[in-house]
Order: C-alpha cells, then structure tokens, then sequence
C-alpha cells in the first residue's frame, strides 16, 4: 500500500483482516448485533482483538504507517464514533484530536477507556527530548514496555466485560491466554537483553518512542533526534547528536517505519555507526494477514533487531510464537 494524505490506501477487504477485525458499513451494522469496539493505534486495536476474539466487531481508527501523534479524523471518521459501543484509546493525550470528536460525537450509552491513564499515574509520566515537561504531552508509548501492554490486556477485559457481560466467560478466557504469552514475552526480551553487552544497551533513535522499554529491561535511551515539534531536527541539534554518538561509542542509531528519514543515514555516516531502520513502535510487521502481523510479533521483531545490531543474542526470542490468540 502507499501512503496518501497521512492514510494508506489501496484495495483493502474484509476477508484480508484478521478475524474479528471487520471495516464496518451499513451492512455489516444491519446484519450483527455483536458489540462495536472502536480503537485507534495498531498495537493498541491488536491487544483488543485478542481478549476480544470474534464476540465484537472491531475497528482501528488510525492506519498502519500514519504517525498517530499527527493524525487528524476525516469527517467521514464520525459514523464509527457515533456508532461505538466501546472506545478503547491509549490515551497519555496521543490521540487528542480523536477523543474531541469523541466527546462530541459518540453515543451517550458508550464507554470510553484510556488505557495508559489507567497504567501509571502522573507521577510516573516521562518526559524527555521528544515529549518536554513544558508541552504538557508525556510520552504515551507504554505498550513498548510488556508489562504495561499487560495491563492494558486486563484493563480491555474489564471493560469489555462491563460493557457486554453475556460474553464475560470467552474474554476471561481469552485475556488468561493472551496474559500467559505476553508474560512468556516479557520474560524472553530481559532475557535477550542481558545478553547484549551493558556498554552497548543504549539506544539512539530517531522519535522517542522507548522511554518506559528501557527501564524494565535495561538499557538507557540517551538520544532522540525528532524533535518535539516533529519538524526536522536542526543542525545543531545533528551536530549535537553526533558529538554523543562519538562519545558515548553507541554501535548503532535505529529509525522507524513510519518516520523515515536520510538524516539519520547522515548522522549515521558522520559519526562511524551503523543505522538501523527498521524499529517499529506502533507499525505491525508483515502483511495484514500474517502470523507475525501482532503486538507479539512487533515486539520480537524489534529485540531480535536490537540484539544482533547492539552485539547480544538474539536466540531466547526463538520460543515466541508472534500469532495471536486462536490463531
């Protein structure tokens, strides 16, 4: 697919997406009486479809590929709001212009959770390079930390459980079954990442998406090019950059999918490392129909990446299944 106007487009059916994950339209509303649950970003929307299963029709409102910080609902965006029966956001302010519409717009009988308000409290938002005290937006990333993204597993059970009690015992089911391999997930990446060298666990990367991974499994997040404005960074900003790289001997400076950028090639080549860029932080890996198209697989693909780049061990992520729950 390629990207138009900050969404991707292409020919996209139903059929394609995973089970459970339906693009609603009149006729899918006139024919099911299953509970609509609206999410936004994609690791988000997969952690739902799995405690969720095939008991709701669920819809990611923001795209794959679309930076979710940016991204603005088109009109056309509404129906979904208006007809959800559930709306699950991360929430830590991501996704401020979708809850004013939100609030403008949904059912007054809808439930709305922001999950990573109910993870941590204020005391634990982090701010830093990308997301500073002064803008009032901590940085929202907590599914990078597994962990969190558990918490948000039971937080979606509760809710979906309130919400549609008839079907209490499937997703009670299916949370124990996904919590079983998000546990075995969290447990495989402190395993890999003990195996990277202590000098080498520092991550440079270009948005600064890792500031509660790094805490729970060891490394330290000591640059991140984009700025808080999500513009280019500067020059100086770039020489800045570089002069740490050269100090602190990181081997690699990582990119991301959904924020290319040749000024990390730049700085890469300017400060003798290598640049990696393929870390994901909300952009599921492979196609829409594949094993690994998960939050499990996301966060395997990116420490198996870490690892070899960074000098470590890449093989206790082998025992990871990346597919979702049922599948």
């Amino acid at each position: 697919m390629r990207a138009f106007n900050g969404r991707r487009v292409g020919t996209v059916v139903a059929a394609i997406l995973p089970v459970g994950l339906i693009w609603w339209n009149a006729t899918a509303a006139a024919e099911t009486a299953k509970m609509k649950v609206l999410t936004t970003v994609a690791p988000v929307t997969n952690i739902v479809h799995n405690v969720a299963g095939s008991n709701v029709e669920l819809r990611g409102l923001i795209p794959e590929g679309t930076d979710s910080h940016t991204f603005e609902p088109v009109p056309g965006d509404i129906k979904y709001i208006a007809q959800a029966d559930l709306i699950i956001l991360n929430g830590l302010h991501l996704e401020a212009p979708t809850m004013k519409l939100v609030e403008s717009n949904k059912k007054k009988t809808a439930r709305v959770v922001q999950l990573a308000d109910q993870t941590i409290s204020r005391k634990d938002w982090v701010f830093d390079f990308s997301f500073p005290e002064d803008g009032g937006d901590p940085n929202p990333h907590l599914w990078l930390n597994v962990a969190h993204a558990m918490k948000y597993a039971e937080l979606t059970r509760d809710a979906l459980i309130q919400v549609d009690p008839a079907n209490k015992a499937g997703y009670e089911a299916n949370a124990g079954a996904y919590l079983a391999k998000l546990k075995q997930l969290d447990e495989a990446i402190m395993a890999t990442m003990k195996t990277i060298p202590e000098k080498n666990r520092k991550l440079v990367t270009y948005h600064d998406s890792w500031a509660y991974f790094c805490p729970r499994y060891g490394c330290a997040v000591i640059a991140a090019v984009q700025p808080s404005d999500f513009a280019q960074p500067t020059p100086r900003d770039m020489v800045a950059i570089i002069k740490q790289l050269r100090a602190e001997a990181v081997p690699a400076i990582f990119g991301s999918e959904v924020f290319p950028s040749k000024i990390l090639d730049q700085i890469g080549r300017e400060a003798g490392v290598k640049f990696i860029d393929t870390l994901r932080d909300d952009d599921l890996p492979g196609e829409l129909d594949a094993t690994e198209h998960t939050y499990v697989g996301m966060m395997k693909e990116n420490v198996e990446t870490m690892a070899r780049v960074l000098g470590g061990d890449p093989s206790p992520m082998k025992g990871i299944d990346p597919a979702n729950v049922g599948q």
